[in-house]
Parts: C-alpha cells; structure tokens; sequence
C-alpha cells in the first residue's frame, strides 16, 4: 500500500474530484461513513454517549458526519465546536448545517471547563480538531481539548490522525490525542506510519473513500509500507554453495560480538557459506563460538584491528562471493579506516556497509557513487548524520526526505534504521517495515541485520526485495523473541537464535503476514 505526505493527499483529493467528478460531499461522506462503520465494529453504537470535538476545517466536517450517523443509529451525541461557525465552509459548513437540524447537543466552545463534565461522562469521544492540516504546535482551547481527552480515560477514535501529530513527519507537534482507532483517509499519511505518530494512533484503519485504484497506487507516490514477496524455495538438490556465500570483514580485538553476529546470522537466515576475514589474533576465540563459519584470519595493526596489508587478499576472495559485508567492529584505527575506504572502492561484488565501514566512507562518499555493483548503506541516525553531514535532529524532522535524497545522490540502497526502519531506493522509492518492537534496541542487533539481508539475497531474491525482506525478516525474528521472552533484555543473540523460526514463520504463514500489512494497516 503506497502512503502518502499530506500535499498528495490534498492532490488526490483534488484530482478526484477534477478527473473522476467525486465532489467533496462524496469524499467527506465516504470518510465519515468509514470512521463509522469502525465505531460500530470496534464499540457499538446504539446506546452509547459520544463526544465529538470537531475543529472549523474539514477534518471537523468529517466529525460533523460521524455524528449524523451516530445518532441515527441510536446514539447519544454532543458535538464540542472549537470555533465559531461562522468560520466554516464548503462541504464542513453543509454538514454543520445538517446536523444543525436534528436534536443532538452542539456547543460552541469558549471555555473547556464548559465541556469537561461532558467528556468524563461519556462513552467514547471522536477527535476530528485537526486531521492533517495542523501547520504549529495547538495552543489555546485547541490545546486544552487534546489534553483533556488524553485526560478522560475514555476510548478515543480519531479521525484521519490524532490531533496534534505532523502528518509529515509524525512528530508530536506539542501535545497530541493518543487514541486508540484511528481511520485515516484516501492512504495512510507518512505521520500515521512513523513514530512517535504511529504509537499514537493506536489501531490503524484506512478507507480509500472511493479513490479509484489508479489514484492510490499512482506512480508519483515513492512511499509504501514494506509489502511481503515470497521467498525462492530451496531445491532439493540444493548445497551449500547454492544457497549464498558472503564474506564478511569484520572485528578488531575491542569488538568480538559484531562479526559473530553479522557471520552466524547470515547461516541462520538460510545462507549457505559464510566467510569471516578477521584480525587473525581473535579469530580462534570467535571459532570456538561460532565454529559453523569459515575463518579467513588476516594481518593486523599493533591495536588489533585489520591491517592495510589484507586489502589484496580481501579483494581476490571477494570475487568468489555473492555479497561482502564491510564494517561490523572494524573499529576507528586510522589504518583500518584507509583499508575500508579502499575495499569500498575496488570490490566488484555486491556491497553491504555497516557500522564503522559507514564511518569510513562518510569521509568520502564519492567512494560508493562510482561504484558500478550495487551498494548497501545500514546507517541509524548517528550514522547517517555523517554521512549527510546534518544534525540527528534535522534528519528525524525530515527522515523520508534526507533518505531520498541521500539515496539518489550515492546511488545506493539506504536502510535507515530505528522505530519502523525506512529501506530508500535510488530512484526515491521508500519502503516503511513494520516488523520489529523495542527491545531490538540493542548492542548488536543491527550486525544481526547485516547476515539477515545477505542470506535474503543468497536464496535468490533480486537485490532490492531481499534488502527489504532481509529488514522485515530481522524485525520478525525480534518479534518471535519477543512473544517468548518479553522485550526487556532481548538480546543480538535472540535474535539471531529465533532468525531460523523467522524464516519458517514467513514461508509457513506467508499470506497472513501479509495481510492487513503485519497486522499494522487495517484496510475497511
């Protein structure tokens, strides 16, 4: 399903109505009808006391109809007007009028302390102050509104996105509603799919309100939620170097975890051989953990890191691999930092960086634009704030945007991780996985992810769908950890010992993953 930033949204709206003659009646009545059908789904109507608290802009509109068809079903209903009517227009101030005429309570609100005894006796209340139009923080009695909401105590349905939450971005734009539906309309905004704004909508729905399929899956729209492919099947004549080889260079002696990690995930997810170019005085301590992988011992610098000295070697054994990972606990040594810039540039094969590989191409990234094999970048924030040279707190205002860009210009594929990770594209395809949970966020989660992605490509997936499958197969693997062991103190290991359940989970149970995209977009 592709998702939208709020200016499209407002061109779909507007080519609907030009092209295919929806007028805005239609569109609003078809949203109102959606939001609904889920009140009445997931709480029931008939009987039931709702608030809704509607601004003056069309999102208010929607709440205008919501309320209409609360009430014929039998409910009972105050509307909470933040705003004077007069300042209505178009299709809002129609159904304003409609509802005018039937014997339902409607206030203007000039104080909320004229309404809180209201909201605390109701059932339910429907949030439709904002939708996506907010352009600054809600001040004022639109600010009282949000938080005495979050106040009630009551289930809270909002109405394309809670109040308050940038529906570019999904920032909290001071204070929002945390509800717990929300229906969102035409597609998904990118605020209703990123976090912190995804935590806020509780269930999610969608209803395309009548948008014809060439309007939401338009190609001008580069953003969509990570939809599943399914994964080759292993011939039964298969071996093992049918089934992927990577090599992985990796490790210095202060970091023993991350090429364990990256090396023993990549057999975990079905990857068939896997080669670990290590300094040569660690390599016997991460054979006796990991004795599955093939040890490559190289030289090394007096502090242990991998040494100038290994690049020939390292470039004639990547030619017999289907993908090099080049990063995970090389360290900072200044020698080894010159070694990953030179690898970065020679290998021929399909290139993975990570971690402090990242660091080193950072300082030249015209390293990975002239590559001619396809590259790919698995930064966090911190990480990609050097590699674009933009404050962490730039980039999460923009993620999508900064990912786009930075694609293009390194012609590389980008795996910005964190809270559902964005996987970008060249051409400024975006993808939002939704697998995943918080106790991911730790020490060696994302080596894990390294091993996961080449073993993706090693079963015979073309580059740009095993890159996001091996993204969406990691965060599953956390997920099955997860359900058994709660998500306080989930560790790299987990997730690499539930990394064969994963895989198993997907094949088995393919078609329920995939619908209702991981159980994270509700389409109605």
């Amino acid at each position: 399903m592709k998702i939208s930033c709020v200016e499209e949204m407002r061109n779909l709206d507007r080519r609907a109505t030009e092209e295919y003659g929806i007028a805005e009646e239609i569109l609003m009545e078809n949203a109102g009808e959606a939001s609904y059908f889920v009140i009445l789904k997931e709480f029931g109507i008939k009987g039931k006391r709702f608030v809704v608290f509607c601004g003056v802009g069309n999102n208010g509109g929607d709440g205008f109809v919501v309320a209409r068809k609360l009430h014929s079903m039998g409910g009972d209903v105050k509307v909470l007007l933040l705003g004077e009517s007069s300042r209505l227009g178009g299709a809002a101030k129609r159904n304003f009028g409609i509802i005018s005429r039937m014997p339902m309570e409607i206030h203007e609100v000039e104080s909320i302390d004229s309404v809180r005894v209201a909201t605390f006796h109701c059932d339910a209340i429907v949030d439709a102050i904002f939708g996506t139009g907010l352009a600054r923080e809600p001040s004022g009695i639109h600010r009282d509104a949000i938080e005495l909401i979050n106040e009630s105590g009551k289930e809270i349905f909002s109405l394309d996105i809670p109040s308050g939450v940038n529906g570019d971005s999904g920032e909290v734009m001071g204070v929002a509603v945390k509800s717990d539906y929300t229906v969102s309309y035409g597609l998904p905004k990118i605020g209703n799919m990123l976090y912190p704004g995804f935590g806020l909508c509780g269930k999610l729905y969608v209803s395309h309100i009548s948008f014809p399929p060439s309007l939401c899956d338009s190609d001008s729209l580069k953003v969509r939620v990570n939809d599943l492919v399914e994964l080759p099947e292993r011939d039964m004549d298969a071996h093992k170097g049918s089934c992927g080889k990577a090599l992985f260079i990796a490790g210095s002696s202060s970091y023993l975890g991350a090429p364990y990690f990256s090396a023993l995930s990549f057999l975990k997810a079905g990857g068939g051989l896997s080669y670990l170019a290590t300094p040569r005085s660690i390599s016997p301590f991460l054979a006796s953990k990991g004795s599955e992988v093939v040890f490559v011992p190289q030289s090394e610098t007096d502090s242990g890191s991998l040494s100038l000295g290994s690049k020939e070697e390292l470039l004639e054994f990547s030619k017999g691999v289907d993908m090099v990972i080049l990063g995970p606990g090389l360290s900072l040594n200044p020698e080894t930092q010159e070694l990953a810039k030179a690898l970065a540039k020679q290998i021929e094969a399909p290139l993975l960086v990570d971690g402090d590989g990242i660091t080193a191409i950072a300082a030249d990234t015209g390293l990975i634009k002239a590559r001619n094999a396809p590259t790919i970048l698995t930064p966090h924030s911190g990480e990609m704030s050097r590699i674009t040279r933009m404050e962490v707190g730039e980039i999460n205002k923009d993620r999508i945007s900064v990912l786009q860009k930075t694609a293009s210009d390194l012609n590389a594929i980008i795996v910005l991780k964190g809270a559902h990770s964005l996987i970008g594209y060249p051409d400024g395809t975006v993808y939002v996985n939704t697998s995943g949970n918080p106790g991911m966020a730790t020490a060696g989660s994302g080596d894990a992810l390294t091993g996961a992605i080449a073993a993706i490509y090693g079963l015979g997936l073309p580059i740009g769908e095993a890159v996001r499958m091996g993204v969406f197969i990691h965060g599953l693997s956390g997920d099955l950890a997860a359900s058994e062991k709660g998500e306080d103190g989930i560790t790299a290991q987990d997730i690499v010992d539930y990394l064969p359940d994963a895989v198993k989970c997907y094949r088995e149970n393919f078609e329920e993953l995939s619908e209702n995209f991981y159980e994270s977009i509700y389409v109605v």
